[in-house]
């Protein structure tokens, strides 16, 4: 058994210019394993700069990483087939960005949300009035909206963040819109649009392109069609389809290891590609 005051000195002796000291306090880390994250995620709580928490987010990422790929190969082989399993998924990989993540908080949130809009969207007749009800639920009554002042920062990919931040990236978005749509058997589905991740209502009556990142606004086709076209993209009419569980998690990994390429965090791009190789396997 290891104690905060072992913790603490062991973090001290970490900035040791002896190597040989280093390399000892590295070697007891890996000795105490997981064993020692709810310590060090107790100092890490008490310090006062950001570069000592860095220093401990470092250490439990490389405590806790080696679980977090096993559990995400767990949930792949198991098959990510409904919206559920993808929720699943989405939260383990958020543990990538906070190793101490209780997922079953974050879930009990999007039930929390769905509970408070459920009498608004499930009498009426009206389904247009209905997604229009819960769109603005989500982007006006609980205010999610796009990081338009820092958009590739890490935490816009990350759900658990997204949810305390109210803010976040196209997709992280629309995943907070399908999850809570989920609850309440409401059908809007992803769309993996090059560059801009984009939302499907799809109704009895009528289906729909809504952006995400613009708070839910009904967009047409040929906006998407100019928006590539001035990205010099040409659209093809796979650019629209549906996107699958596996599209999304393989974006969710690109848009972090582009967040982390641009922070020069090369490490933590090695470990992404890591999970990125596994989900590609089982891309369907």
């Amino acid at each position: 058994m290891t104690t905060k005051n072992e913790i603490e000195s062991l973090l001290f002796l970490m900035d040791d210019p002896d190597p040989f000291v280093k390399e000892s306090v590295e070697n007891r880390l890996q000795e105490l394993g997981e064993n020692a994250v709810p310590l060090l995620d107790e100092y890490r709580a008490e310090v006062n700069t950001e570069d000592a928490r860095e220093k401990v987010n470092e250490i439990i990422h490389k405590l806790t990483f080696e679980t977090l790929e096993q559990d995400f190969l767990e949930i792949l082989e198991g098959g990510v087939k409904t919206r559920r399993s993808l929720e699943t998924a989405i939260f383990t990989l958020a543990r990538f960005g906070n190793p101490t993540l209780r997922i079953s908080n974050y879930q009990a949130k999007l039930d929390h949300f769905a509970d408070i809009v459920e009498h608004q969207v499930k009498y009426k007749l009206d389904e247009k009035r209905k997604m229009k009800g819960f769109l603005k639920f989500i982007f006006e009554d609980l205010n999610f909206r796009g990081d338009a002042e820092d958009y590739h920062a890490p935490r816009n990919c990350f759900l658990d963040k997204v949810i305390d931040n109210r803010k976040g990236l196209p997709i992280s978005l629309s995943l907070i819109v399908m999850f809570v749509a989920r609850r309440l058997e409401l059908p809007f589905f992803g769309i993996n649009m090059p560059i801009h991740f984009m939302l499907n209502y799809v109704g009895d009556k009528e289906e729909l392109l809504i952006d995400p990142y613009d708070n839910g606004a009904i967009v047409t086709y040929d906006q998407c069609y100019f928006f590539l076209k001035k990205n010099n993209i040409e659209a093809r009419p796979e650019h629209f389809q549906i996107a699958t569980n596996m599209d999304i998690i393989l974006r969710c990994i690109r848009n972090l290891i582009h967040s982390y390429e641009r922070k020069e965090e090369m490490e933590r791009v090695v470990d992404l590609r890591k999970l990125l190789n596994v989900a590609e396997m089982y891309q369907g």
